[in-house]
């Protein structure tokens, strides 16, 4: 999954790697290259007594170190820039992809571990990628470039390399296969603790009015401690790491002088030789040690990488149409034939053969009880999801077939929880229409009986929302919303019980100059109210998901059992009648 996910997003950036790895190569040749020339130093300069041949070959040095500063400044720079450039192009892939996604696959995945996919695992992987242009691109040149040298200067005492380097493979690749199980486990846990956090954010006045302090916390005390404990298990092993990389290190170093004293003594070998093969002896365990903490990071990365590309292989479940349509035959017309919706593995289903017809100039009301499907047939229409079986027609046309931007023109829902976006009260009434003027604005919220609350706040359309819309009541998100979907001014209306939150005095005026808003166009109005639907031209019952009555309102409490009684549960007698 790892090398698919940088294989198609580090495609194009060809040219920077290309670069990069060039520069890459220069300095670790040049790297290289210094331990040969301070080994020809020593022995024909420093033994010799020649000042010039020293002077001479040191400035060869520095000019060598000179070089491999600048090509290692400048692979750094490219490396972080593409490094860089691919978190954002990941991150923006799997934002475009969650934005496709039905409510169905939002629940699937959970807001919170999204959320983690989009940050966490994403900066992971960026991480890795930084790394491997920094040091893993390095790290195999110097090693196999060190091994050449180091058999240049004398073949006999690199036997000890021979021994090194599979034991450092062996200790690290045991290390590594322990790891990566761990940083799967670490990623989920981490999801568990972002999903508690923001259910104890999100839900602060509950758990304060249930005075659950001391439970929430011993929740989140959980699932931190179970976080902190898979980290402690990963920083056990990689601590163990470091130490058993420099014990090899420090023992073939100690071998090396021995063997090489020997040579020395023996007249196989210069003392400058020896000095350049200790030095060429570090650049290969450093390269291994490079590798090592390249592949700490691999395992984390790989199951990041999984994530990433399960949020990115996942397809909507409303998938959109392959030849949109752009015109709609007609304007206002709702027709639902037969809908039915079922949730993946469900044993029954949520809606069983609903039709529903609404018009322009007329008003349509559901009702039910809890868990009848009413809310979900609203959904059915803008398409956040798809009914599993049936029709859904708008202006004559399947809302399936019709182009995304048209229908959510056309069609505007008020969800049953409206959501609020942190800016001002402008910007979120400018949603649905960004070239709405400020005239249109004040209408819009005189209309919603926002008007008043609006203008006794400091700064008018310009005061501040908090995400959520935290900093204003329910009844004034609720009007806020109502408000922002007038603006957008589309043709069909859809109120998923939108007017709850309100008394019944500003339910009462708002429906009043929203029947004159709304004269020419279909609306359709989901509420547990009675007194909010009753003056409706259509009522639809629902029961269990099915249509068990429509009509007007005296029409059903005549014929409608159901109906009448839900609405002597609300009215007396006298009152429903």
């Amino acid at each position: 999954m790892l090398i698919r996910l940088l294989r198609t997003h580090l495609r194009p950036y060809k040219k920077p790697i290309a670069l990069l790895v060039l520069l890459q190569f220069l300095q670790t040749c040049a790297s290289l290259y210094l331990p040969t020339l301070n080994a020809d130093i020593i022995d024909n300069g420093v033994v010799d007594g020649d000042t010039g041949y020293i002077l001479t070959f040191g400035g060869i040095m520095i000019a060598v170190t000179v070089v491999q500063m600048a090509c290692n400044i400048g692979a750094v720079f490219y490396g972080a820039r593409t490094a860089a450039a691919l978190g954002r192009d990941v991150r923006a892939a799997v934002f475009d992809r969650v934005q496709s996604f039905s409510a169905r696959e939002v629940g699937q995945f959970g807001a919170s571990s999204l959320i983690t996919r989009t940050t966490n695992d994403v900066q992971q992987v960026q991480m890795l990628v930084l790394m491997s242009f920094t040091l893993m691109v390095t790290a195999p040149i110097m090693c196999v470039g060190g091994i050449v040298m180091a058999l240049g200067l004398d073949v006999p005492l690199s036997g000890v390399l021979v021994a090194v380097v599979p034991v450092l493979g062996v200790s690290v690749s045991v290390i590594v296969r322990r790891l990566r199980p761990l940083f799967r486990t670490m990623q989920v846990r981490l999801d568990t603790v972002n999903r508690v956090l923001r259910e104890q954010i999100t839900g602060n006045r509950v758990i304060r009015a249930f005075v659950r302090d001391a439970y929430e916390k011993e929740r989140f005390r959980e699932a931190n401690a179970d976080l902190t404990d898979v980290s402690l298990g990963t920083g056990k092993l990689l601590a163990l790491m470091f130490p058993i990389v420099m014990t090899v290190v420090n023992i073939s170093s100690v071998a090396v002088v021995w063997f090489g004293a020997h040579r020395i003594d023996d007249g196989g070998m210069e003392i400058g030789a020896l000095t350049a093969f200790l030095a060429y002896l570090m650049q290969i365990v450093m390269s291994v040690m490079m590798a090592t903490f390249m592949f700490m990071m691999v395992p984390r990365a790989e199951v990041c990488a999984e994530r990433i590309e399960e949020v990115l292989d996942t397809e909507s479940s409303v998938v959109p149409p392959t030849a949109p349509v752009r015109e709609l035959r007609s304007h206002g017309h709702l027709e639902v034939r037969g809908a039915g919706f079922r949730y993946p593995g469900a044993e029954e289903p949520v809606l069983k053969g609903v039709d529903l017809l609404a018009r322009p100039g007329e008003t349509t009301a559901v009702i039910g009880s809890t868990g009848s499907g009413k809310s979900t047939l609203l959904s059915l229409v803008p398409r956040l999801i798809d009914a599993t079986e049936g029709q859904v027609l708008v202006g004559g046309v399947d809302v399936g077939t019709i182009d995304p931007a048209l229908l959510a023109r056309t069609v505007s829902l008020v969800p049953q929880k409206p959501y609020l976006f942190a800016g001002t009260v402008a910007s979120n009434l400018r949603y649905g229409n960004p070239d709405a003027t400020d005239e249109e604005l004040w209408h819009a919220l005189e209309v919603a009986q926002a008007k008043e609350f609006v203008e006794g706040l400091d700064e008018g359309l310009g005061a501040p929302i908090s995400q959520g819309g935290t900093n204003v009541s329910g009844g004034q998100r609720q009007r806020l919303a109502i408000a922002r979907t007038l603006v957008q001014r589309p043709e069909i209306y859809l109120f998923d019980d939108s007017f709850s939150a309100l008394d019944y005095a500003t339910d009462a005026a708002l429906r009043g100059a929203l029947s004159r808003e709304t004269a020419e166009a279909t609306v359709v109005i989901v509420a547990q109210r009675v007194s909010t639907i009753r003056d409706a031209d259509r009522i639809l019952v629902l029961d269990e998901g099915r249509v068990v009555g429509a009509g007007r309102h005296h029409e059903l409490m005549e014929s409608n059992e159901t109906y009448r009684e839900i609405v002597l549960s609300q009215l007396t007698e006298a009152e429903a009648a």
